[in-house]
């Protein structure tokens, strides 16, 4: 039961007995496979802002805003393109995903999730180039009924809070009977300007979202299924707050103007499943297309020429699955294609006259990459106690830049995973992988300003980064406790980052270029738990340590945007079937262990991030006809802190009201 509106994310994750799908590309439950997955329910979900909201302070995940409105997960010490994005097993993951934190699974509607799945770690095996640190997926929800008449599901919230001004409405109807059944849902959100710790709201940082969504799921019998989903969430006009205001070491902002307007994303997704009783098959086939727009205003600091952007992905991808297997060994066999295409303009604007001429766009306009792979991966029960897993996967990928350039990798990827039940509850685990990351038209053809007080410059002599990762840890579940703790490694090669020209352009921006000339190491430890203290009381705590280093050419330094040590802990108690109350606090370490790139970076104190806790509450109420009441108060004592590497400070003294009603 979610009850934290005020700080969805401190909620427990879903039990270990719940069926996940990313690990494995096929519904198991968690305890049956070796890699590290976290997981997020429904209701976490819809009481957050944002998609990638409730994925804050969980096992494994440290989550970076560059600005209200947006948001990133960070595992393992890695974001960005080096961490893949899915929507039902579909890449959300396009050609213009950037190696720093990218905003776009903030255009997931809330009201298409079921749950969120997090592996910690590289299935490489499975999904190819961009899952090196982890893969995040959204499963969307269905609509279900088990009648053959028609029948009815609805489900509205409004939400409400002091800090960021929220004024939330999310609404859902389900209709159908058990062969055929529809839901539509929409969802409009607006904020003010947040207001952080101490009093000051920082403008401007409002911003408003609306998605609709329309699923229609079909069982023609207890053999066959599918389903087409359609899914839009526009942010019409989202200020980045951290061009917009002096970041540290500044006296100026960056930008007089920086609004995304719009980000965009349309999603399309055909699924088809039948399971073939007579040769034990069973098979699955996907379709989807996604169109994600990142449009945007800007203006230097002072500057008399305005840019307007245009820049869009159509991403396709198709997909086809078998999977089979007996009581000791279960397999999987498939092959992926997509193909993205990139379109992108640049208007620049002379506000003293309005005169409009056409400069080189962000990215080169119609690049193209194309990934197609063929990928097995199968689960070996070996006696009473030992589960192996292994898997390879072969990956083709196909850039093309309208100049009549072209990079063609083709790898070889694959990973290995191991489960020796000690006992009834006790498990121990190990995974190994080594997998790639292909350069994507961001890498490769970026031109324009960058955070940080940067102007990028394009490098189309790239090569594809390698990751070699092993994790080994314990885990304990029973009916009243869940409990684990993984240890982690990486070794990160052939790292494509931004290094400095040594050159200026004339508005004093530093000339930068990606380049494949950083490796780094990263080991850390994830743990956490959940125990029934009593039949009406709940402990969670959370615990998350990274450290890296890099050397950039010649130099050893710490690696970049390393999150610090962090955590959480909380108490949640069911009064009776009506209330429930909780408690946490959330705190996180000082983090001065800073890259030559940090120390630049703006939104960075260079002296180091300091550290911070913050304490929260709540209590709801709900009746048996639906009605749900939950009021909360975040960050009681009104702190003022930042995230590390985010570019605005946390939200301060935050009092939330939700109303909900199913029926």
């Amino acid at each position: 039961m979610t009850l934290l509106a005020a700080a969805p994310a401190e909620s427990a994750n879903e039990s270990l007995d719940e069926v996940i799908v990313v690990a494995t590309r096929r519904p198991v439950s968690v305890t049956d496979v070796s890699p590290s997955v976290t997981t997020v329910s429904r209701d976490d979900v819809l009481n957050s802002k944002l998609s990638t909201d409730a994925l804050q302070s969980q096992i494994g995940v440290n989550l970076q805003q560059t600005t209200p409105g947006q948001g990133a997960a960070i595992i393992r010490g890695l974001k960005g393109s080096a961490i893949l994005h899915l929507v039902d097993g579909m890449r959300l993951s396009n050609a213009m995903f950037r190696t720093a934190p990218t905003p776009w699974f903030a255009l997931v509607p809330a009201t298409s999730v079921e749950r969120l799945e997090v592996v910690r770690g590289t299935p490489a095996s499975l999904y190819g180039s961009e899952a090196v640190g982890g893969v995040v997926q959204s499963v969307s929800r269905l609509p279900e009924f088990d009648a053959d008449e028609i029948r009815y599901a609805r489900d509205v919230i409004a939400a409400f809070d002091t800090a960021e001004l929220q004024k939330s409405i999310r609404a859902t109807l389900d209709m159908g009977t058990r062969r055929l059944a529809t839901s539509i849902s929409a969802e409009y959100l607006k904020t003010g300007d947040r207001r952080t710790g101490g009093g000051r709201r920082i403008e401007p940082s409002g911003y408003t979202s609306t998605a609709l969504r329309a699923v229609v799921r079909g069982k023609p019998s207890d053999l066959r299924r599918w389903f087409f989903d359609l899914q839009f969430l526009e942010q019409p006009e989202t200020p980045r707050i951290d061009e917009l205001v002096p970041g540290f070491g500044q006296t100026e902002p960056s930008s007089s103007e920086f609004v995304f307007s719009p980000n965009r994303r349309v999603f399309a997704h055909a699924q088809y499943e039948v399971d073939n009783e007579a040769s034990a098959i069973d098979w699955k086939f996907d379709a989807a297309w996604q169109r994600i727009d990142d449009d945007r205003q800007t203006r230097d600091y002072a500057a008399i020429d305005r840019n307007l952007e245009r820049n869009r992905s159509d991403l396709y991808g198709l997909t086809v699955n078998a999977a089979g297997g007996s009581a000791s060994l279960s397999w999987i066999v498939g092959a992926d294609i997509y193909y993205d295409e990139v379109s992108s303009t640049r208007l620049e604007q002379d506000i003293t006259n309005g005169i409009v001429t056409m400069v080189a766009p962000r990215f080169p306009d119609g690049s193209t990459v194309t990934q197609a792979g063929l990928f097995t991966h199968l689960d070996w029960k070996v006696g009473d106690r030992h589960t192996l897993s292994a898997g390879v996967r072969y990956s083709d990928v196909q850039i093309d830049l309208p100049d009549g350039a072209a990079i063609a990798p083709s790898k070889l990827s694959g990973d290995l995973g191991w489960i020796f039940d000690v006992s009834d509850t006790w498990q121990l685990v190990a995974n190994a992988g080594a997998g790639f990351r292909a350069p994507n038209i961001a890498d490769l053809g970026t031109l324009g300003n960058r955070p940080g007080n940067r102007f990028n410059i394009p490098n189309t002599s790239l090569g594809p980064e390698d990751v070699a990762h092993g994790d080994i840890g314990m885990r304990y579940h029973s009916d009243n406790w869940r409990f684990e703790i993984i240890a982690f490694k990486l070794r990160y090669s052939d790292r494509i980052i931004s290094v400095s020209t040594g050159s200026l352009t004339p508005d004093g921006r530093d000339i930068v270029q990606s380049v494949n000339s950083a490796s780094s190491s990263i080991y850390g430890v994830e743990a956490g738990l959940t125990t029934n203290l009593t039949s009406r009381i709940r402990l969670e705590a959370v615990l998350n340590f990274a450290h890296g280093e890099q050397r950039v050419a010649d130099t050893e330094e710490p690696a970049d945007r390393i999150p610090p040590l962090n955590g959480r802990i909380s108490l949640n108690f069911d009064h009776d079937d009506s209330w429930q109350f909780a408690s946490w606090l959330v705190a996180a370490s000082a983090q001065d262990r800073l890259s030559a790139r940090d120390v630049r970076d703006v939104r960075i104190d260079p002296n180091g991030t300091p550290g911070w806790a913050r304490l929260g509450a709540s209590a709801a109420w709900r009746n048996g006809s639906g009605w749900q009441v939950i009021l909360g108060v975040d960050n009681v004592f009104d702190k003022q802190f930042r995230t590390h590497g985010s570019g605005i400070d946390a939200p301060g003294q935050n009092i939330s009201l939700s109303l909900r009603c199913q029926w």
